[in-house]
Order: C-alpha cells, then structure tokens, then sequence
C-alpha cells in the first residue's frame, strides 16, 4: 500500500469508529432531557430513576465520544495537508463554530447537569441539560455543514494566484442545501439509535423483572392481575422510546427520500452506483440483487429490480430516464479529464446503501413490534428479551453504513464538483493526500486501530456494567428552598 491507501484507511477506521458513539450522544442527549422534564412536571420518582440510570450511560458516550473526536481534525493536518491548504478557509470555519460554540456549550453545561443535582434549583438544572442537548445537535450541523461542503462546495470562489479555495459567504456555506437535508437525516437516525437503545435496555429489564417477580411467588399462583413495582418501572420508559422510535423512523423516511433526489441532482454517479445502475435507463427500478465483474472505469453487472423506483427515488417521476455509470463515467472524463476513474468502488457503494436502509427498517420494527407486544398493560415473554437486546446494534449498524455510502460513493473526489456552480472547486482524494511517507501513515494506522480497539473495550465494559446494575434507587429530592449554603458541588453518580 501506497501512502494514499494508508491515509484513507487511517481516516475510515478511525471515523467509523468515532461514529458509532456519535448518533447515541446526538439522540440520548433529549431524551435524557425528556425524561428528566417529565419528573420535573409530574414528581414521579420512576422518571428520576430513568434520568438517573441513563443519564450514567449518556455521559459514559458523551466521553468516548470527545476522546476519539479530537484525533479527526488533527488528521487534515497530518495526512491530508494537501486538502487543507485547498479548501482550509472554508472547511475550517464550520469547525472553528462547532468547537468555539457548540462544543463550549454542551460541556458547560454537562459539567453544571453532573455536579448540580444537589445545588441547582431543579429547573434550572433542567435547564442545564436542555442546553447540553442543543449544543450536541449544535455540533452535529455544524460537522455536518463541513461534510456538506465536500459534498456540494457553495459560497467560495477559487483564487488563481494562491491556487486556493476562498470563502466568500459563510451563510451560504450553512445554508448549503446538501446540509439542509444531511442536518435533519443524521439527527432523525440518531433519535432512532438513542430510542432504540433505550427500548432495548428498557424491555430486557421490563422481561426480567416480569420472571424475577414470577419466581418470588408461591409455585402455581397466578401473577396475572399482579402489577410488579420493577415492571411498571421501565414500561412506561419502554413504550415512549417505542413512539420516539417510530416517529424518528419516518423522519428518516422522509428526510432520506430528499436527500436521494437531490443526490441525483449533484452526484448523480453516486446514485447510479448505489443502484448498480449501469446504463441510462428509462423508468429505472430498485435493485434488490446485483452480480457482475465491474471493472476500473466501467460497470458490468446484472441486477432483479423492482421496476421503476429507482426512476421515482432519484427525480419522482416513475417514468424518468436516469443516467448509467458508464454514461456518466464518459461525461466525467469530457468534463473533468480523461484518464481518471470517476467510478467509486461499486460494491462497496451498492451494498452499504442496502444495509442502510434494512438495518434502519429492523429498528422500527422493533419500534412497532414493542408498542402492540405491550399494548394494554401487557408484558411480553422471555422471547422478548432476548429481541430487546439484538435489536439494540441495528441502528448502529444503519448509521456506519450509511456514513460509509456517503464517503465512498463520493470518491474519487474529496471535495465533489458542483455541477450547477463553480464546478473548477474540486480536488481528488489523490491530490489531498500531505507528502509524508507510508511508513510514518503505517504506524499511525496500526497505532490508532489498537488504542481505539482498547477504548472500545472499555466503553462496551462500562456500557454493560452500568446497564446490568438498573436504575438506580434515588434519595428523597432536595427542596429549592434548602439552605445551599454549606453544601458543595459534588458528582452526581
């Protein structure tokens, strides 16, 4: 492997793992806030002890999440100087905002929600999470705002005597309407994996304490008109993580169904390799199966398709002709340059968009699967535990996949011409690359991979720990009219 191949594993492997606690953080983060409002508003002890068992578990991502952040934008310096001294006025604004503001103000406020339990009066404690909840989804549209830009670079211009990309409207780069799809889909998946995550560890303690009080009861008395105080503790955690679920899931729907047109609309080879679509097609279908030897610079595949989706998902018209990838790979090299593949690898692309979508349909499933399994004060069987649990990793999985469609399907850009703009602001990944030598990127990788593969022991450990253990039993609260005065601040958990 050349330097190139090793920079661009080094930035996979250490963003697909940042991002599997990325989407939780994004999502717990309200619901959290949720749950801690509605003890708030009615003093029902069970919505304290949920704020308190999973607020444990939010702050323990929250955590990983920062430490396998910071290495990301060191990475633009190190491996890919080349791209930052491109595109570094323009990218690097969006990223200024999200550590200057938002990062500034959901770790204020994290630290006065941790240590403020027993000083803050409890609506401005309240308040505290409510704002660390904004500045996580504040971080997240600015992140994405960056990502956007490699997408669909607006509001720069190229300056010939630097050879720069120059910033001339930041409005227009956080106005980009890449971002304004891409911001409302990550935060609709996220809600999907904290509500999923919630469910799971919700409705396998639900099961549990169902068995665990069936088994206090003499042998063949009848436990059905019983209502167990641990049942009732988690159901109602349970089934509003089930509604969350649902409703995040056609948000994803929706929001999905937008991006993918004006996807069509500004990497058009993108969706065409997503479909394994390989030549220009009228009313194009859905491909559910694709095999084929494709190789550089072409498509060569066969694929069973449902007539006519794809046509509708791409322009919303069933009858629409959609270009191939081999139309498209000849329209590129007139446009662009001969002599480069303009082809992203289509097996990585094609499949990564299918696992996205099935992934994300498993977790509303479960979503609707819970709420008719609990429907009328029912407890469901032990089966239902266990499907608590598998269901946990789908939306993960949905959201890796996802982001890996995304990055690939982009290349061989790193910043992707906009075809209705100034389409001379594009780079290649080849031309991002810094000068540094494969040995230097080699030991990076391998030293990266290994530390992150120990924190995710660790955060899988205490995860585990902490969920095992249940929520916890909580003191009586403290009245705000409680004299403050000789009592410090201390960590709540």
């Amino acid at each position: 492997m050349n330097a190139l191949d090793l920079a661009r594993w080094q930035f996979g492997v250490t963003t697909v793992y940042h991002f599997i606690f990325v989407p939780l953080t994004i999502g717990l983060a309200p619901m959290v806030a949720i749950m801690q409002t509605l003890w708030v508003r009615t003093n029902d002890e069970r919505w304290l002890r949920m704020t308190k068992f999973f607020g444990k578990l939010f702050l323990i991502n929250f955590a990983i999440g920062v430490v396998t952040g910071i290495v990301q934008e060191f990475q633009f310096g190190m491996n890919w100087s080349e791209y930052s001294r491109f595109v570094g006025d323009v990218f690097g604004a969006p990223l200024a905002m999200e550590g200057l503001l938002a990062f500034f103000l959901e770790s204020t406020f994290i630290g006065l929600w941790i240590f403020g339990w027993d000083l803050l009066p409890k609506k401005i404690h309240l308040m505290s999470i409510w704002l660390a909840a904004v500045g996580v989804n504040l971080s997240a549209f600015f992140i994405l705002a960056a990502n956007s830009f490699m997408q669909h670079p607006v509001g720069v211009e190229y300056n010939a005597e630097t050879g720069r990309a120059e910033m001339t409207s930041i409005f227009d780069v956080l106005t980009n309407n890449t971002a304004m799809w891409a911001f409302p889909h990550q935060i609709t998946a996220a809600w999907m994996t904290a509500a999923t995550f919630v469910a799971g560890i919700s409705g396998w303690w639900m099961i549990k304490a169902r068995f665990q009080a069936r088994a206090d009861l003499a042998d063949g008395a009848d436990d059905s008109g019983i209502k167990h105080p641990k049942v009732e503790l988690y159901r109602p955690m349970f089934r509003l993580a089930c509604v969350v679920l649902l409703i995040a899931g056609v948000g994803v729907a929706i929001t999905g169904d937008g991006q993918a047109k004006l996807m069509y609309q500004q990497q058009p080879m993108k969706m065409a390799a997503a479909e394994g679509l390989c030549d220009t097609e009228t009313g194009a279908g859905f491909s559910l199966f694709a095999i084929g030897n494709p190789g550089p610079g072409h498509c060569d595949v066969t694929t069973v398709s449902i007539p006519y989706i794809y046509s509708f998902m791409a322009t919303g018209d069933f009858n629409a002709t959609v270009k191939g990838v081999n139309q498209l790979q000849a329209e590129y090299s007139e446009k662009y340059g001969d002599g480069t593949d303009y082809v992203p690898v289509l097996a990585s692309t094609y499949w990564n968009f299918r696992f996205m979508i099935l992934f994300g349909v498993i977790a509303a499933a479960f979503g609707a699967v819970g709420l008719w399994a609990t429907r009328k004060g029912r407890t469901p069987g032990r089966w239902f535990g266990r499907l608590a649990l598998f269901s946990i990793p789908a939306p993960f999985l949905a959201n890796l996949t996802g982001w890996v469609f995304t990055e690939m399907g982009r290349q061989p850009w790193v910043v992707a011409p906009n075809p209705d703009g100034d389409w001379t602001i594009r780079m290649l990944t080849s031309d991002g690359v810094s000068t540094v030598g494969p040995w230097s990127v080699g030991i990076s990788l391998t030293v990266f991979t290994l530390l992150y593969g120990g924190l995710g022991i660790v955060w899988f450990g205490l995860v585990r720990r902490y969920a095992a253990h249940g929520a916890p039993e909580v003191d009586p609260p403290r009245s705000d009219s409680d004299d403050d005065a000789e009592r410090p601040l201390s960590f709540a958990y």
